[in-house]
């Protein structure tokens, strides 16, 4: 049963054995994931790291790459691509005692990514999947006025469909981030009240600015800031401001330059829902269901758009 004293998040995952919780949106979306991986880590859960990656995998030595689809990245593992944030994670997990093997996985096709995640799934034991999503426009069903940038997120959401899990969720912590993209945040709440009536919404759980959680998280983003200088995350950045109480446009990196931002509490809270309920509201996962390379499932959302007559029109926040 449902109760107010429980996070329903956890609820969900309370019996199972091994999590994995996966970047759904590549690059640093799987940062996202800490500070939930603490705090079921400090419950004795079992957790394991997964990242969708835009680092050059291929320049990674083979013996790191344990399937034809995934590679073991370890604190020791080498890159000579400057951008590997799967890297940084498991280098800094280390130095902090923690459990410091990430999966990267290349950006591929619904049917390559989800023998990816069978071989995952199949080696850790898992029972239990989150993909976490830096931004909510996986929330996006696709008649939205912008989808702002869905390509990894939903060949994710579509891998991970299929499955033989049995619990499969998706937590977006950073709501209002995709705005830059385009993304109507009403509509996105709009599509979370539709996953509540079909019992698929599992709420919204805010990260306590004083937690270990939250300064570990903090730490984190820090640390990949300074070892990934020439691109330090924004999403990432804001998300940590946010849970450190700053508010508007907070300039954190020259990335950002030009552009005004709007830093607010929402941004450190974690909405979740039931992976198959989200799936089965998205209006285009059939047409990316057979694709193999990431190409093919850029194209078959582009021909979707393209297709149709309307879209839902975006209104802005009433108050």
């Amino acid at each position: 049963m449902v109760s107010l004293r429980v996070p329903p998040l956890f609820d969900a995952l309370s019996a199972a054995r091994s999590i994995l919780i996966a970047g759904a949106g590549g690059g640093f979306d799987v940062y996202a994931g800490l500070p939930l991986a603490l705090a079921l880590w400090e419950r004795g859960a079992t957790v394991h790291l997964a990242s969708l990656s835009f680092s050059e995998l291929e320049l990674i030595d083979r013996d790191a790459w344990v399937a034809e689809h995934v590679v073991e990245v370890r604190p020791e593992t080498v890159s000579t691509d400057w951008y590997f944030p799967e890297g940084v994670l498991a280098r800094w997990l280390d130095e902090h005692g923690l459990p410091s093997t990430v999966f990267a996985l290349p950006p591929l096709g619904v049917q390559t990514l989800r023998a990816a995640y069978r071989y995952l799934v199949a080696r850790l034991g898992v029972d239990a999947i989150v993909l976490v999503d830096g931004g909510t426009d996986i929330l996006l069903r696709g008649d939205e006025s912008d989808l702002g940038t869905p390509v990894e997120d939903i060949t994710s959401l579509a891998a991970v469909a299929a499955l033989d899990v049995p619990v499969k969720l998706v937590s977006a912590l950073g709501f209002g981030i995709d705005a830059h993209d385009g993304v109507n945040h009403s509509q996105v709440l709009e599509n979370l009240a539709a996953l509540t009536r079909d019992g698929g919404y599992l709420g919204a759980l805010s990260i306590p600015a004083g937690s270990r959680e939250a300064l570990l998280y903090r730490d984190l983003v820090s640390y990949a800031h300074d070892a990934t200088a020439r691109r330090p995350s924004i999403v990432q950045g804001q998300i940590a401001a946010a849970i450190g109480g700053a508010f508007g446009d907070v300039r954190f990196t020259g990335r950002t330059s030009g552009s005004s931002l709007f830093v607010n509490p929402l941004m450190a809270m974690y909405f979740t829902v039931e992976l198959d309920k989200l799936a089965a509201r998205c209006l285009y996962l059939d047409r990316i269901e057979h694709t193999i390379g990431r190409r093919q499932v850029i194209s078959r959302i582009e021909a979707f758009r393209d297709a149709r007559d309307k879209v839902r029109i975006p209104r802005a926040f009433p108050h």
